[in-house]
C-alpha cells in the first residue's frame, strides 16, 4: 500500500490569513471538494466537551466547516452520541444542553444538533462488519443514516485508549450506549444481585432475550442467549448489570477500530485533527489539565489510520510543556521522541488499534506530511 497524504498547517496566523481561513484552506488542499455533496446529509462528528472542560475544539471551527460544506450543497448537522457512564451528556435532553453551552449552536457553530443515538441510547443500527471482535457494531441512528462523514477531533490522550483521534473520536463517538458497552467489555456482563432492584428495564431491553427476573425478582443473564452487548449495563442505573472480567486497552482499541469500519462502510469520509490544548485525558471528563506539549497545528486527510499515526509522530517529537501530568513525572526531561501517551497512561496500548485498523482496511500508517 501506498503512502498516505496527510495535509498539515501550524498555527501561526497573519491578518490576512486567521486560523479559520488556515483550516479551510487545508481542507480544500487536502481534497474535501472531490468529494460529491450535493443535497447529501453530512455528519459533522465532533465532542462537545463536557461541561466545565475546556479543551473541545472551539466551535468557531465547526461553524466555518459547516459552511463549507453547505457552500457544496450539502446538509450537514453536528453529531455525537450519548455516553455510558453518568454526566452531563448521557441523555439527548442534557446532551443538547450541554453542546449550547460550550458554544455549538445555531448561533455560534451555526448548525443544528442531532444527537446521533437518540434520546436515551437507544437509537441505533447495526451494522454487520463480521469482525474479530464485534459481528455487528451499534451506530447512532444519525451517523448511520448520514450519506457522508466528516470528523472534526480534537487529538489528545486518554485514560483507556492511550490517545483520543480519528478513530476513537468515530469508533467510540458514534458508538450507542449499548454499543459504547459492548467496546467497554470484553466478555459477557454478570449481575450484582445486591444491588439489583428489579426494576425490570433490561429485561424489556434485551434485544436476545437472554435476561428475566427470578422468584427473589432479581435479574439473572441466560449466557446461552447472551451475545455480550452490555446494553443492560448501559441502561441499569443502580449498577445491578456490571461489566465482566478481562477487559485490556488492546482490545478495546481493536474494537473500537471494528466500530470505525462499521461507521465508515460504504460512505465517502475525511478527516480533521486539532493538535492543539493536547491534554492528558478525554475531553468526557469536565475538567482538563493543563497541555503536555504545545500546540502544534492542524492536519486532515481522507485515511484516518495516517491522520492518527502523523499526529501521534508529531506529539512523540515534540518537548513537553512544564506544569503539567507529564512534567511531574518527569521534570528535568525534554521527552523529543519519546511516546508521551505511553508514559501518562502505561497500561494502555494505543499501537493495537492503528495495526487493527491497518488490517481491516481502513487506511495505512504509512503516510507523506504535506505542509500548507
Amino acid at each position: 500500500m501506498e503512502p498516505s497524504k496527510v495535509f498539515f498547517t501550524n498555527l501561526r496566523a497573519t491578518p490576512t490569513a486567521n486560523l479559520l481561513d488556515k483550516m479551510e484552506r487545508l481542507v480544500k488542499r487536502a481534497g474535501i471538494g472531490s468529494i460529491d455533496f450535493e443535497k447529501q446529509f453530512v455528519a459533522i462528528k465532533i465532542h462537545f466537551g463536557e461541561p466545565g472542560n475546556l479543551a473541545y475544539i472551539r466551535p468557531n471551527y465547526a461553524a466555518r466547516m459547516a459552511n463549507l460544506l453547505r457552500s457544496m450543497g450539502a446538509k450537514p448537522f453536528l453529531t455525537d452520541s450519548n455516553t455510558l457512564y453518568s454526566g452531563q451528556r448521557a441523555n439527548a435532553v442534557d446532551h443538547l444542553r450541554s453542546a449550547m453551552e460550550n458554544g455549538f449552536n445555531p448561533i455560534s457553530a451555526q448548525c443544528d444538533v442531532i444527537i446521533a443515538d437518540g434520546l436515551k441510547g437507544t437509537d441505533y443500527r447495526e451494522i454487520e462488519i463480521n469482525g474479530e471482535y464485534c459481528k455487528a457494531p451499534k451506530i447512532g441512528a444519525a451517523v448511520a443514516d448520514a450519506d457522508i462523514i466528516v470528523s472534526m477531533t480534537h487529538f489528545k490522550g486518554h485514560e483507556q485508549a492511550g490517545f483520543g483521534g480519528v478513530l476513537k473520536n468515530l469508533g467510540m463517538g458514534c458508538a450507542s450506549r449499548g454499543g459504547k458497552m459492548e467496546l467497554h467489555a470484553a466478555s459477557q456482563p454478570r449481575i450484582d444481585t445486591d444491588n439489583c432492584t428489579g426494576c425490570n428495564i433490561c429485561v424489556k431491553h434485551c434485544a436476545h432475550d437472554a435476561v428475566h427476573l427470578n422468584a427473589n425478582r432479581k435479574a439473572e443473564i441466560d449466557y446461552v442467549k447472551c451475545v455480550g452487548c452490555g446494553q443492560c449495563v448501559a441502561l441499569c442505573q443502580y449498577d445491578g448489570a456490571v461489566m465482566g472480567a478481562g477487559d485490556t486497552s488492546e482490545n478495546m482499541n481493536c474494537k473500537i477500530a471494528e466500530y470505525t469500519q462499521a461507521v465508515l462502510k460504504g460512505k465517502p469520509h475525511f478527516h480533521v485533527s486539532f493538535i492543539m490544548n493536547v491534554s492528558p485525558e478525554c475531553d468526557c471528563w469536565n475538567t482538563n489539565d493543563a497541555a503536555i506539549i504545545p500546540d502544534l497545528g492542524i492536519a486532515a486527510s481522507f485515511d484516518p489510520v495516517a491522520l492518527d499515526k502523523a499526529c501521534v509522530d508529531m506529539v512523540t517529537n515534540a518537548p513537553i510543556l512544564p506544569n503539567n501530568r507529564l512534567s511531574d513525572k518527569h521534570p528535568h526531561e525534554h521527552m523529543e521522541g519519546q511516546d508521551k501517551f505511553h508514559h501518562m497512561h502505561p497500561d494502555t496500548n494505543w499501537r493495537a488499534g492503528l495495526v487493527h485498523a491497518e488490517k481491516l482496511g481502513l487506511g495505512t500508517m504509512e503516510y507523506e506530511l504535506i505542509t500548507v
